[in-house]
């Protein structure tokens, strides 16, 4: 738990109960994300809290000891699964929790959250937002904004969280977000949203809260790369998003200010490419993606 000085750390302090436990299934083991979207960096914790019973709970912030400047940033699922708890809890210290199954059984758990985007029942995809990060705990003061997360066996035992094929380097790293829909992870369910294998992702779920599309360019019937903007940061985003999840592809976006280097994100995914996010208030950007050999490159352009 990040707590302010003066709080005793509670983060973490007992299992809660194990809702909806089965046995696991003979699936291979699923190949957990940071869960954080594609591209950030986050820096996590398993000492800071004197209640981590385990020793394998992990307090998530952006930057370490960054105080609240983390408060509804997105969180989002480190593997595909079913949630099997999503709710305020008053009994315990984790406010805001969701727990999610997953295909061989194993649960994560997402806690002390601002929001929570997804109800107990719902299946998920890898990288679909779950809540955000927050500071709710109804039984503890001064909490610091952070995630408190954790990786359980399917009989609620907390273990050592791997993400990326990796154990996580306890009592201290900081890591890069892998989770890029789908790659190098788990895939999404059959039929997240109804499709049959469409993409369960929309822009704004890619580039997160607050952004807004303000440009869009097709990719023949690949898909299509996205410009959105954020009013209250005075940032653009770019997304490049497949209009399938079959397999993967070279998928490709990127965001250039005028002045500035370009950012560019680029690889085999499942689903999209991005976040690629820059600040450019009042001035021109260039923007663009490609999924194959399919691309579109803008004219500097949305100087406003």
């Amino acid at each position: 738990m990040r707590i302010k000085t003066l709080i005793v750390g509670v983060c973490g302090i007992a299992a809660l109960p194990f809702a909806g436990t089965s046995a696991a299934s003979a699936s291979a083991a699923v190949v957990h994300q940071l869960p954080f979207p594609c591209g950030e960096t986050w820096t996590g914790d398993s000492n800071d809290s004197s209640a981590h019973t385990a020793g394998y709970e992990i307090d998530f912030n952006g930057t370490y000891n960054d105080g609240n400047a983390d408060l509804g940033r997105k969180v989002v699922a480190s593997a595909a699964g079913t949630v099997i708890m999503s709710e305020y809890r008053t009994t315990d210290g984790f406010g805001n929790v969701v727990k999610i199954r997953h295909a061989d059984g194993s649960v994560s758990l997402y806690a002390h959250m601002k929001s929570r985007a997804v109800s107990a029942g719902a299946s998920v995809a890898q990288g679909q937002q779950v809540g955000q990060v927050g500071n709710t705990s109804a039984k503890y003061k001064g909490i610091i904004a952070h995630l408190h997360y954790e990786q359980r066996t399917s009989s609620g035992s907390i273990v050592a969280a791997k993400f990326n094929g990796s154990t996580f380097g306890y009592s201290h790293q900081t890591l890069k977000s892998n989770n890029c829909g789908g790659g190098g992870g788990q895939p999404a369910p059959s039929n997240p949203g109804g499709g049959g294998g469409s993409n369960p992702y929309s822009a704004e779920q890619v580039c997160g809260s607050g952004y807004k599309p303000i440009d869009s360019a097709p990719l023949g019937s690949a898909g299509r790369v996205v410009l959105l903007y954020s009013a209250s940061t005075g940032q653009n985003c770019v997304t490049t998003l497949r209009s399938s999840g079959s397999g993967k592809a070279a998928v490709r976006a990127y965001l250039e200010v005028k002045g500035k280097a370009r950012s560019t994100d680029a690889g085999s995914y499942q689903y999209y490419a991005g976040p690629v996010r820059a600040k450019a208030v009042r001035t021109c950007v260039k923007w663009g993606g490609a999924i194959g050999s399919t691309a579109y490159d803008s004219p500097f352009e949305h100087c406003g």
